[in-house]
């Protein structure tokens, strides 16, 4: 009979400061912007439903909010990532 190895738990590297604020960050950044955007969505929906508000004033209301808010937050996650990528590429010329 052959006996079978022990297993041996594997350690998993740790991650740097750097590394954990960026994460927590990006999770941050998506959390506000998935919240802002249901808000913005719920408003829109609301409004359009509303007999009281015409919906082509909805529509120029929420508009260029909701582009400026998506596109800066993609800007700002995308800015991130980019100098993530920067700092490996730094680490591994060393």
């Amino acid at each position: 009979m052959t006996r079978k190895p022990i297993p041996r738990q594997v350690k998993k590297p740790q991650m740097e400061t750097k590394e954990k604020l960026t994460l927590w960050v990006t999770l941050m950044v998506s959390t506000t912007l998935c919240i802002s955007v249901l808000a913005m969505v719920i408003a829109f929906m609301l409004g359009l439903w509303a007999k009281e508000v015409d919906n082509a004033e909805i529509v120029k209301m929420i508009s260029p909010a909701f582009s400026t808010l998506i596109g800066g937050m993609i800007g700002f996650l995308s800015g991130i990532k980019l100098m993530q990528n920067d700092d490996s590429k730094k680490d591994s010329k060393c």
